[in-house]
């Protein structure tokens, strides 16, 4: 896609995303976005570019680090839980709960016994959200392996991105396959009709915005929504079936 055309539809995607804050503050709806994905797969710029011209008084970013002490004590969900919308607010989660799917499942943060709980709990608690109003949009990113090691190296070289440099991301690629069964074994488990996931492929960061942004948009009912701007790249965002992680994810 040419760059003038791409930034034509994401200023139509921006004034649809305006036109749903509008309907979430005026309806007091409680919208929770999650993103999850590879390392480097691209959440940080998503949300910024779903995020740019939406009021900062009711949209939040959550991007959690390394728990406390005391929360490592808490119940696990304790800690996510304080920062879920209020009435009128739109939260995104930049990785989420489901860090104990991955992450802690691939470094061995958690035990065996943490992450099967971690199933049955998450399985109760999004349907008690679901049923408490609050709408829920599950989003993992997908990039393949040389892509991933193209991005590190990026940011490894640019001093604009030094921050992003962790000790995880420099295990990404040496646990690609254990991230890859990690992966598959969450979608699997947790796409729950009331909480489903959807796949975005994210090899190019800008049409995958756009896919994203359309995708989530088409999901939801809000106030002269223009139904023609949410059919971009639609072929890029699909639902987390069994045969679509077998078929279309890169392992």
């Amino acid at each position: 896609m040419k760059k003038e055309k791409s930034n034509e539809i994401l200023h139509e995607l921006y004034v649809e995303l305006v036109k749903l804050q509008k309907e979430i503050i005026a309806s007091k709806l409680k919208l929770l976005v999650i993103l999850e994905g590879r390392d480097t797969a691209g959440k940080d710029g998503t949300i910024k570019v779903i995020t740019m011209h939406l009021s900062p008084r009711e949209t939040r970013v959550v991007a959690l680090g390394k728990p406390s002490d005391r929360e490592v004590e808490e119940w696990y969900f304790q800690r996510y839980s304080v920062h879920l919308p209020a009435s009128g607010e739109w939260v995104l989660f930049n990785r989420s709960w489901y860090n104990r799917a991955g992450v802690e499942k691939v470094m061995g943060f958690c035990t065996d016994k943490q992450y099967e709980s971690f199933f049955s709990e998450v399985e109760l608690f999004e349907k008690m959200l679901v049923e408490s109003d609050f709408i829920i949009l599950k989003y993992y990113l997908d990039i393949g392996k040389e892509e991933q090691e193209k991005r590190l190296k990026d940011r490894e070289d640019d001093p604009l991105k030094q921050w992003k440099v962790s000790p995880i991301d420099q295990k990404a690629l040496k646990h690609w396959k254990d991230y890859s069964e990690a992966r598959d074994e969450m979608l699997l488990r947790t796409n729950f009709k009331h909480a489903p996931w959807f796949v975005v492929n994210a090899e190019d960061k800008k049409t995958a915005h756009i896919a994203l942004i359309s995708h989530l948009l088409s999901r939801l009912k809000y106030h002269s929504k223009d139904e023609k701007e949410l059919t971009h790249q639609e072929e890029l965002v699909y639902p987390a079936t069994p045969e679509n992680i077998k078929e279309k994810l890169f392992h």
